[in-house]
């Protein structure tokens, strides 16, 4: 028995050892990304580029696997970078301590890889991840909001141009639309309708971001295992 026999036994070893050349860059390892980065390091995802300039607040408690009170202060791509390598020792981690905008974005495409998950906060960097990859025929998936949802069952993977009830899904729709692309757009969104809150800093859950983040790791593992 080794640390992957029980997922061999659904995917078979040859799905395993494709899985083990797949490299995935996530951009954001916050609430979202950190649950993506568990799941692929324990589905045996051969290397993980994160991306992430912020370091770890007690506010971060209530979402983020990588934080604790052990870790409060800490650099997120350091924390998960040794969570990442205790997991699977095997796994290559680089790690990418920068704030990503349109004026470095193109420096994240000097790296190899095999999928783009975006996970990051920033409205104007979304645009240019999606902008980017359509340009270069990228796979990628973008995550849309997790603020201010309580039910994790709305969660669902569409095409951005079928997306409702999400705010940012609305001005990521409206920038695709204007792009008149024929391409696919795949993003994680909620049908659910937010909780109105009176302060601007989005309220959150410990359940929602991390089965966004579950439900993307799923979608781009079984995305490598369709050939």
């Amino acid at each position: 028995m080794n640390k992957f026999s029980r997922f061999e036994k659904i995917v078979g070893k040859d799905s395993v050892e494709l899985l083990s050349k797949k490299s995935v860059l996530i951009l954001g390892v916050g609430g979202v990304g950190g649950y993506v980065c568990e799941a692929l390091a324990r589905s045996g995802i051969g290397t993980l580029i994160l991306v992430d300039y912020d370091i770890v607040d007690e506010s971060n408690i209530n979402r983020q696997i990588i934080a604790l009170d052990s870790t409060i202060g800490m650099k997120k791509v350091d924390v998960l970078k040794e969570r990442v390598k205790d997991i699977n020792s095997s796994c290559e981690v680089i790690c990418i301590d920068s704030f990503i905008d349109n004026d470095n974005i193109k420096e994240l495409f000097n790296y190899k890889f095999d999928y783009f998950i975006d996970c990051c906060d920033t409205v104007s960097t979304k645009k240019s991840v999606i902008s980017k990859c359509l340009e270069l025929d990228i796979k990628f998936i973008s995550c849309m909001g997790t603020g201010n949802k309580l039910d994790p069952s709305k969660l669902e993977i569409v095409d951005i141009r079928k997306t409702i009830n999400d705010p940012l899904a609305k001005i990521i729709r409206k920038y695709v639309n204007d792009m008149k692309t024929n391409k696919k757009v795949m993003v994680l969104s909620s049908l659910e309708l937010p909780i109105k809150i009176k302060d601007r800093t989005p309220g959150s859950s410990s359940f929602v971001p991390g089965s966004a983040g579950l439900l993307i790791a799923s979608y781009v593992v079984r995305d490598f295992l369709k050939k």
